[in-house]
Order: C-alpha cells, then structure tokens, then sequence
C-alpha cells in the first residue's frame, strides 16, 4: 500500500468533549476513566489497550488516567489526571506524558497527577448539582468517586452533587455517527485489511498452516502502520470453519479444503472485519461452489437493502428466506420453505445475526432497539453485513455438503443515497478468488 496515513485531529477530540456537554443538564460535572495495564503472568502485561470510550474523547492511550469535564460555568473546564514524570520508571516501562505535557497537549485548564485523584474529585466536584459517571464500570472509580462525595455531604461549606447520571447512553450515541476524520480512518483499516486478506489468498497452498495464514495477515497489518488485530484472528479450515469463534489456527490444510478468514485490522483504534472464504488449491469443488454461492447472493441481497429507513432485522428476515431456499435447493433441509423458517431450521446452519455496528469496538457501542421497535437506519453508521453457512459433519447431511464453513463480510457505510462498501478491494466472486489465487505470491 502507498497512501498516507490518515491522522485523529485534536479539533476533532475537543469538539467531541463540548458535543458531550452541551448534552449534560446545567452545572454538571463529568468523570470518565481510562483503562489499566492488565497482567499477562508475573510482571509481564498483556499489550495496553485504551477503554474505547476514554479514547474516542481525548485520543490519550496511557493507562490510569481520569478525564474531567465541567459545564458549571459558559466555558467548559477541562481537567485530566495522568501519571506523573518519572525518570526512573521511564528507564524501565516508557516514556509518560507527564502533567506538563499533557497540559499542554490537551489544552487542558487544569492537569494532577493520579496520586492526588482523590482531593482533586473533592475539589471539582464541589458545587456541582449533577455528577456523570458510570457506575459499575471501574470499580476504583465507584470507590473513590463515592468518597468524594461522602466528603463533600460531611463538610459544611461544600456542596456535594444531588444527581448520579450514567454518560455511557450519551457517548455511545454520538459514537454510533461516525464523522468524517473516523471515516478516514476506518477505510484506511479496512484498506489495510483487504491487502491482508489478498496475501493470505495467494499465499495459501495444501499443506500450509492456519496459523501461517494468520501470521500472512498480521505481517500485512503491521507493515502498513496497524501495530495489531482488532481481534483474534480467524483462521479455520474444513469443518474447523463451522466454529464460529475458532482462534486456536493449529491444524494443517489439506487439498481440497475451503479456508474461512475472519480478520481485521485495528488502526488508531478503529477496527475493520472482513471475512472471506476461498479453496486452499484455489479452485472451489462444484459443491463448494454450489453452497458459496447462495451465502454470496444473499450477502449482495443484503448490501442492496441496507439502506437508511432500513433496519439491520429487516433485511436479516429476508436473508434467511434466500439461505433457507438454497438449503432446501441443495437438499440440505427439505419441506416448504415458509414452515421451515416458522420452525427455525434454518438455525442449524445460520445462527448469527447479519451484523452488527462497528467503530473504536469491533462490535461497537450503539443499541440495536429503542422503546421495543428495531432501530432504523441512518446515515454515518457504520456496519457489517455477515450471513454464512455452516454444514455440520453429520450423516443426515448430503455427503458433499458435510463439514463446510462459509461466511462473506464486508463493511458498509450508510449513506444518504444508499451505502459504501468500506471493504471493496478483496474479491469474493468465485472466478474473483480463483483469479487472484493462480497469480503468483505478492502479485496482485
């Protein structure tokens, strides 16, 4: 890949704080906490990784810090606490922002140090009448944010916050709507994403590993600026491919065999999730081909319909009405098709959902329902359109169909005159795969 990279703006992060706000009741106070380090075994940690939430309004990736907002007057106040300057932890664990620094980075009216969290909760708090946290979300929040204000209701010169409001309704809503410099950033993952799924298409051969078709695609995330996987990767060949969350990518891949990926890059915190599915040897077997196909054909279904006005269970319904005719086509289920999906035996084969949100979260922040009724569609959400088969190793199963795994996914963007395919540049038509596969490694 030869673009540049495309960067989260500091406008952007502060807009994002104010939007917060302006959505808050008057004189209200706002306390959000970042993620910890987490221990691998010993003293060694698992790689950090943000809170989603923390991140999407500050764009700050150390751990135990605390975001503070503030609406009591007609400017916000903006206030962090970070972990102090430390020259001899630095020697071992990395450079720290500092309070200075992140003073200065963030434009920020007021910075402590996370030793000093507590009197600082006791300080900012005062004189609020509504304090936004949530509750159960950390629990060193929970502790110290309830002894500040046991503090401020014990003194009687302060005046402690009557109301506890949860801020994650609020954040998660506007992280549904991704706005422009998001979307730059997630088609650039997803850009990423599909080079990757390309090299481990022409990469793949009968006898090669799962997991070096895995290691094929990080490679390819790594050289292109994404440090890491937005999640485990997926790496399932035959039957291996009709477990929905299969991770352990150990076995061999023998002749013959259709491999199913799952994977995705992370980039800047954003994730892209594609799955494809394509023959080891690069040919798909007439029945290989025959099952591909009705998955393809009801992903395409689905692409077309998701429009704004739709909704994700929508066009789900008629996605199992045209995976439901293709079982029934090929022999796997047999009976009317109407009473098959009364039934539901259609869940034997396809038991996900057709997609869900996506963003900082692979399966991002957003509800799916409000007040019982599905959630429509708008413009600016960002979603993956998923269905798949997958044919048990079972005797009451036709012969040829037995132990196959197929699932398609791209990423779409919904638009106001439709949608955009995020994920566009990896082929998923039979003769696109095929084509790609009997090119040489690296050429595409």
């Amino acid at each position: 890949m030869n673009r540049n990279k495309p960067t989260l703006s500091f406008a952007e992060i502060k807009q994002r704080q104010h939007r917060l706000l302006s959505q808050c009741k008057a004189n209200s106070i706002v306390v959000i906490r970042s993620a910890s380090e987490l221990t691998r075994s010993r003293d060694t940690e698992f790689p950090f990784r943000q809170d989603s939430d923390f991140f999407y309004l500050t764009g700050f990736n150390e751990p135990d810090s605390w975001l503070i907002l503030s609406n009591q007057t007609s400017d916000c106040l903006r206030a962090m606490a970070v972990r102090p300057s430390d020259p001899e932890k630095e020697i071992w664990h990395g450079r720290r922002l500092g309070l200075s620094g992140a003073e200065q980075a963030f434009e920020l009216d007021a910075c402590f140090s996370v030793e000093d969290i507590e009197d600082a909760l006791v300080t900012l708090l005062d004189k609020h009448q509504h304090v936004y946290w949530s509750l159960g979300h950390h629990s060193e929040c929970d502790s110290l944010l309830n002894n500040a204000l046991s503090t401020l209701k014990a003194s009687r010169t302060a005046q402690a916050p009557h109301t506890i409001i949860d801020w994650q309704p609020l954040v998660h809503q506007m992280r549904l709507i991704k706005s422009n410099e998001e979307l730059q950033l997630m088609q650039y993952a997803a850009d990423v994403s599909c080079a990757a799924h390309k090299r481990a298409m022409q990469f793949a051969c009968s006898g090669c590993y799962e997991y070096q078709l895995a290691a094929e695609i990080h490679h390819e995330f790594a050289m292109n600026g994404a440090y890491a996987p937005a999640y485990n990767t997926i790496v399932g060949a035959g039957d291996n491919a009709c477990i929905l969350h299969y991770t352990e990518n150990s076995d061999v891949i023998s002749d013959g065999k259709l491999v199913l990926i799952d994977a995705g890059a992370e980039y800047q915190g954003y994730a892209a999730d594609i799955t494809r599915t394509f023959p080891v040897n690069g040919i798909f077997s007439t029945p290989q081909k025959a099952l591909y196909q009705w998955v393809l054909d009801a992903q395409y279904h689905a692409i077309e319909h998701l429009v704004a006005g739709s909704s994700i269970v929508q066009v789900n319904n008629e996605v199992i009405e045209i995976l439901t005719q293709g079982l029934v086509d090929l022999s796997i289920l047999s009976g009317d098709v109407g009473s098959l999906i009364k039934d539901k035996a259609y869940r034997r084969f396809y038991m996900h959902g057709l997609g869900h949100w996506l963003g900082l979260d692979v399966h991002d922040v957003g509800k799916y329902k409000e007040n019982g009724q599905d959630i429509a569609l708008k413009a600016g959400m960002v979603l993956t359109v998923e269905p798949g088969l997958y044919i048990p190793n079972e005797l009451d199963i036709p012969e040829a169909y037995r132990g196959i795994g197929i699932r398609i996914e791209d990423n779409i963007l919904i638009t106001d005159e439709g949608n955009k395919v995020l994920t566009a540049n990896v082929p998923k038509t039979v003769e696109d795969i095929e084509a790609l596969m009997a090119k040489p490694f690296n050429e595409a």
